[in-house]
């Protein structure tokens, strides 16, 4: 598509050229040959074999059938996977060895590549926090969570061009012209727009920025009522991550640029947490969601199940599919191979090897996800007839 486009502007330019210049010829002139960039490899989903899963005989997949079978409320529409969901709907013999028969009649595992063609990649780890808040503003309860504002403007284009069918472009209009929208810092510092849009006031500026990161959490209210909150859109621009930035400056060792050390460091330096948080431009806007759901709502729609729940980048790995991760715990070398599912996504989680384990809630899991930076390798399972689209 690149190279289509360029070849498309040259040519328009060459034409344009022409065009103008009817009247009278122009001088002799020399044309350097057009160099036209290659076009960067993408990563790419291999064909596989079920030995070469690690621990795949070993894991408990009872624990992963609830999960599965969430993917498949979402996914039952499409024609690849109606007959795998129809025939998991009914089926009665829910343990390890006849789930393992049925996954392996139903999928094909495929290996994911990084672009490069390396098996490995970055997995880390998410979770539901717990912040306090109130539906008033007050002294204490002061930094707004928003919901999604009426100015914002989402642009998809899949309908004309499906193999941009995973992205969305946000903005606003001014005047004729279509510009990004409101930064980080714009947004802090007050964006007209937002007035009017505070679901909820929290008590720390911190949470509040680590809640956008993990997508989804509860707050409890100065009322005494707990609810729930969940990702509804985004501003726009890329995620920068705050503990890099630490690293490169100095500010933390590596080894401290956990979740956990970058909170200690702001209670440490308050008078530049602002600016830190602001290198971030990514804005996260929610909304409010039932108190009876199992799990908070990750990208594909569907409740996540501690555990069992990924979020990958979903122009490689389809959402709702089942993928097998083999990584280890964190800050540790034991392993922890398991059937998970892909259901949600982040603005961090880009590339083929690239994932994000969901912990669940509470401060176990919070611990876990903000220790988890392990490597890990993937292979997401896909029915057998399903067309792989080639890299």
């Amino acid at each position: 598509m690149q190279r289509q486009i360029r070849l498309f502007m040259l040519a328009t330019g060459l034409f344009l050229t022409a065009c103008t210049t009817l009247e009278k010829p122009p001088a002799p002139v020399t044309i350097p040959p057009v160099v036209i960039p290659p076009i960067p490899p993408l990563p790419k989903l291999q064909a596989s074999s079920w030995d070469a899963i690690p621990d795949w005989t070993e894991d408990n997949l009872v624990q992963a059938w609830d999960a599965f079978l969430q993917s498949c409320s979402a996914l039952e529409k499409q024609l690849a996977w109606q007959p795998i969901c129809l025939t998991a709907e009914f089926f009665e013999h829910k343990d390890n060895q006849h789930l393992r028969v049925f996954f392996e009649l139903n999928f094909t595992p495929y290996q994911v590549l990084n672009a490069d063609g390396s098996d490995e990649g970055l997995v880390t780890g998410y979770y539901e926090p717990l912040l306090y808040g109130s539906r008033t503003l007050s002294k204490r309860y002061r930094y707004p969570i928003y919901g999604v504002p009426d100015d914002l403007l989402v642009v998809d284009m899949s309908d004309v061009y499906p193999e941009l069918k995973n992205l969305r472009l946000r903005g606003r209009v001014i005047g004729r012209k279509v510009v990004p929208y409101y930064s980080r810092a714009e947004i802090d510092q007050g964006a007209p727009a937002l007035n009017g849009r505070e679901l909820l006031w929290l008590d720390d500026p911190v949470e509040l920025f680590f809640l956008q990161i993990q997508g989804s959490g509860r707050v409890k209210l100065d009322t005494g009522e707990t609810i729930r909150i969940g990702f509804a859109e985004q501003n726009g621009y890329p995620y920068k991550s705050i503990g890099r930035l630490l690293v490169e400056r100095g500010e933390l060792p590596l080894d401290k640029a956990s979740m956990q050390g970058i909170k200690n460091w702001g209670v440490q330096n308050p008078q530049k947490l602002a600016a830190l948080l602001n290198e971030n431009p990514s804005y996260v806007f929610f909304r409010e969601l039932p108190s009876t759901l199992p799990g908070p709502i990750g990208a594909l729609g569907v409740p996540l199940t501690a555990g069992r729940s990924l979020a990958i980048d979903p122009r490689i790995i389809p959402q709702g599919a089942p993928v097998y991760l083999s990584t280890t715990w964190p800050n540790s070398s034991k392993p922890l191979n398991r059937l998970m599912l892909a259901q949600d996504r982040g603005g961090a989680i880009n590339g083929g090897v690239r994932a994000d384990f969901f912990w669940g809630f509470g401060e176990e899991a919070a611990n876990q996800a903000g220790k988890m930076k392990q490597s890990g390798k993937m292979w997401v399972l896909l029915p057998k007839d399903y067309q792989v689209q080639a890299n």
